[in-house]
């Protein structure tokens, strides 16, 4: 079910200074919270597209969160076809050296797509500095050690 809500946002008309509102769909979240090794892992899936996976110890406070993320979105409990997904996340956490492939809803801007996909390619249990992540997307570094640029690009939730 969706719906359409009006954002604050507005954005100048091509053909003169007329304001014009940029709508933003409303979409129904289907969750799921599972116990894992780290606590609990909450799951966010639309359109059969992970949105979101947090991990924490209070499952209440991870609703919560969940929540935040999305201000404009409905929630519904997870369906049993998503459950192998869910199990999917949880074997993710418990067994991190193992490849996995989950079907993740990537939004952003052009630069954001290109930090995901940088990240995408470290290995798993290694790690990668900013300044050669920047490097690798071609992306502009703002701080001596490119931490300023890619802080704000990591931190978005789209």
């Amino acid at each position: 079910m969706s719906t359409q809500t009006p954002t604050l946002q507005l954005e100048e008309s091509p053909k003169g200074r007329v304001l014009i509102p940029l709508i933003r769909a409303a979409a129904t979240i289907g969750f799921a919270i599972a116990p894992c090794s780290l606590g609990f892992v909450i799951i966010a899936v639309s359109e059969h597209l992970i949105r979101s996976i947090m991990v924490g110890d209070d499952p209440e406070m991870l609703m919560s969160d969940l929540q935040n993320q999305f201000p404009n979105d409905a929630f519904e409990i997870m369906e049993n076809d998503d459950a192998r997904l869910v199990a999917k996340v949880v074997d993710l956490i418990e067994r991190r050296e193992q490849a996995v492939e989950l079907p993740v809803d990537i939004r952003g801007t052009d630069l954001q797509t290109r930090v995901w996909d940088a990240l995408m390619t470290v290995p798993a249990g290694t790690t990668m500095n900013y300044t050669f992540l920047a490097e690798q997307i071609g992306g502009p570094v703002e701080t001596k050690n490119g931490k300023g640029l890619l802080d704000r690009v990591l931190s978005r939730n789209y």
